[in-house]
Formats: C-alpha cells, structure tokens, sequence
C-alpha cells in the first residue's frame, strides 16, 4: 500500500502544450531525479515548502508574529529560517502582500476530479483532456491509479509526462491501462552524464522507454529538452537518435530549453544551479534543429546503405517534431 500522501503544487488550466487540445495539467510535488536544469524546482521535494516572493513583501510583520517557531527574521534576505520552519502554514496565511506562499496542497480524488471536470467541455470539443505531470507522479501510483480510473469513466482523454524513472512493473499494473498518452522525456544517454545532471542512473529510464515502446496499447512520444552545452551536443544528439532507432521509435519532439525555474529556486532558499539563465537566442535554436535534422538524415542514409534491409530494431524511419509555437 502506498504510504505518502501525495502533494499537488498547481492545476493549470487552458494549456495547449502538454498533449492533444485544450488541457488541465496536474503538477505532483515529488520527483526522484535531481536535473540541475529542473525548471519546476518546487516540484522536487514530495513534502510542503514555503516560498518566499522578496518583491511582493510589503515589511508589515505580520508573518514573523504569526509564526509559532520564531522561524521569521525580517532582517535575513530569505525570510526564513528553514533551520526551524516546520511548514504549518501560519505566515502564508498572515502575509498581507502575498509574498509567503505555501508550495504542496493535499486533493482527496473525489474533489481534484470534480475540479478538472469543470472543463469536460473543453476537453470534448478540442480533442483535449487531462495531463499528468510533476514532479514525478509516477512516485504515487495508487493515487494516480484512482485519478485516472474516475477520469476514465467520464470519457476523458489521459496523458502523463515522466522523466522515466519509475517501476516499470508497478507503472504497468497500475497506470498504463488507463492513459492514452505518455510524453517521455530522454535527457541524456551517457550514463556519466545521467550520474552528472540528473542525480541517477538512466539505466531504468532508457529500459523503461524500450519497454514502452515496444507495446501496443498507449501512444508514447519520446521528448528531448534542449538545454544549453548539456543534452544539445552532437554526441547526445547522435546517441538518441541510434537509441530510438534501436528500439522501433517513430519520432522524437525537441523542446526548447525554459531558463524560468532559476527565480523559484531563490524563492525556496535554494542556490541557483549553474545553467543557462535566459531563453535560447533563435539563431542558437535554429543551429540546434539543424544539427538533429542532419543527424537524423545520416542514420536514414546508413539505412539506405543496407541494401534495402532493415537496421536492426528499426521500423520507421524518425521524424524529429518540435513543441508548439517553436520553429
């Protein structure tokens, strides 16, 4: 029995970028991996946090006489004490400028799926429906399991989005029969390099997407997010490509690198990972898709080059996609 009680950090609605039509995205609180390029770092940690917003903090007080544990000195930068904060809630509740805010909301089922039936409509006459996301949701699978069964049941559309690094029985058992779609983010093949910027092994992560691949029953677009000098390299790049060729993928979407975690991890009295700051500048972008093209036209003449044969594992030749609104 699944033990922790999951946390959900936000519920976006209206999106048009994490799957087919018009979306709610459910952000659990929770991830195994540790990308130092992790631009939901408020998703990491499975328990609550408070973040402190300096710009919106209006000096009233409010806050450090709300707090039971003397954890608020409105002379430290951060505003808390983390040392002594035990995250009840209190200076979130007091603060009048809306600069604490309480990261991580436990929702029983019934109440998170009443919420994102309120766009049933939406959902019907887009193509749309639910994402799953984090985090890592995977880490919850008898809460997601309940989740997507009273979603089912009133028709709607399942996606989930993973790093990848999961049981792969228990995500069988409990999960995959109810979704529609897994969006499966490949970072990094090398596994010195997964050890490096991800914290883990991709040994389960790279058998995991195999094994999905291989089955029949749920659509799984493999995601490779661009980050700057790190999984943009032409030996990244090459090492994905012979990967999912391998193991009968048919296409791969590149998603442009999002630089926006980096003022959430001073928010959480964190220090800020040394990655890229700002956006990808277009000519950069541009240089990028170029080279996965290139890479993706040298592994279809190799095939060519068979003699009409089929390389080993590949069905189809890749098609590299990009995520909505880029290029």
């Amino acid at each position: 029995m699944e033990t922790r009680r999951p946390l959900i950090v936000d519920v976006k609605r209206d999106s048009r970028e994490d799957g087919p039509g018009i979306r709610s995205v459910v952000f659990f609180k929770g991830c195994p991996l540790r990308c130092v390029f992790c631009h939901n770092p408020e998703a990491q940690q499975s328990g609550p946090e408070v973040a402190f917003a300096e710009e919106h903090c209006i000096g009233c007080g409010a806050c450090k006489k709300a707090c039971p544990r003397m954890a608020i000195d409105l002379n430290r930068a951060s505003r808390i004490d983390r040392t002594k904060c035990d995250y009840c809630g209190r200076c979130t509740d007091a603060c009048r400028g809306g600069a604490l805010r309480m990261i991580g909301t436990y929702w029983p089922v019934e109440e998170l799926v009443l919420l994102l039936l309120r766009d049933a409509s939406f959902y019907r006459h887009s193509g749309g429906g639910v994402t799953l996301s984090g985090g890592e949701c995977t880490m919850f699978p008898d809460y997601v399991r309940s989740l997507l069964q009273r979603l089912k049941a009133h028709g709607i559309h399942t996606a989930l989005e993973t790093s990848g690094y999961f049981d792969y029985e228990v995500f069988a058992r409990k999960i995959l029969p109810y979704l529609d779609l897994v969006l499966f983010d490949l970072k990094i093949i090398d596994r010195e390099e997964s050890l490096r910027y991800l914290g883990r092994s991709n040994e389960s992560i790279l058998n995991n997407l195999r094994r999905l691949l291989a089955q029949d029953t749920v659509e799984v677009r493999p995601r490779v997010p661009i980050i700057p000098d790190i999984t943009d390299t032409r030996d990244n790049f090459s090492a994905v490509v012979n990967y999912l060729c391998e193991a009968a993928a048919r296409e791969i979407s590149l998603v442009p690198y999002n630089p926006l975690g980096a003022a959430m991890y001073t928010r959480l009295g964190r220090a800020i990972p040394d990655v890229p700051s700002g956006f990808m500048k277009p000519e950069r972008e541009e240089q990028t898709f170029k080279m996965f093209r290139e890479i993706i036209e040298r592994k279809r003449g190799q095939r060519r080059q068979t003699e009409e044969a089929e390389l080993p594992g590949v069905q189809t030749p890749l098609t590299p996609k990009t995520e909505e609104n880029h290029l």
